[in-house]
């Protein structure tokens, strides 16, 4: 997977913890640096973790499934994405203004589910799994760090648009992997 791959699937998967931090930064009276930091930490941390821990699942079960591996590559970012572009529909969901643990737990993990999955991809493959969850896990830093100002300077204007931009990035990447493997793409 070249560079400019991991970028965008970096980014596109970065997009809901995106859109949850523009609501948590709606829901701030008063922005402190903290603030940003403290949800960039958690959502970064997270979508650094799912996806190691997908890419440990399959490298378990890559022996079985390598014959349809870019079929399941395909269905896995296509289904994400298509769930992120049906969500974005929804308008901000109300959060409190808490960044404690019981409060960011949940979102951290709620927003890195499809990073599971795509971590799965990453072994079928076979992407350098390191470099690549360092550098989702940043990409999701500073764009939740980012979403937070964002949140409380200009509402939730652009959350709807994140999550829709999330989610055709995923599902473009999952017909372009597709399109690869049957050779309609050199």
């Amino acid at each position: 997977m070249q560079l400019w791959e991991l970028f965008v699937i970096a980014v596109g998967l970065s997009m809901d913890a995106f859109a949850v931090s523009i609501c948590k930064g709606l829901s701030v009276q008063r922005l402190r640096w903290s603030h940003a930091l403290t949800a960039g930490a958690w959502f970064g941390a997270f979508q650094a973790l799912m996806p190691l821990a997908g890419w440990l699942l399959g490298t378990r079960f890559e022996g079985l499934i390598t014959n349809v591996d870019h079929w399941v590559a395909f269905v896995l970012l296509v289904l994400i994405g298509g769930n992120m572009v049906k969500e974005s529909r929804g308008a901000c969901e109300a959060l409190d203004a808490s960044f404690a643990v019981r409060a960011m737990l949940p979102l951290a993990v709620a927003t890195s589910i499809d990073a599971l999955a795509v971590g799965v991809t990453f072994a079928f493959l076979g992407v350098d799994i390191l470099p690549a969850v360092c550098f989702i896990g940043c990409t999701t830093f500073v764009l939740s760090a980012v979403g937070v100002k964002v949140g409380s300077v200009f509402g939730a204007r652009f959350q709807s648009r994140a999550e829709l931009f999330g989610g055709v990035v995923l599902i473009a990447m999952g017909v372009k992997i597709l399109l690869e493997h049957l050779g309609a793409l050199g």
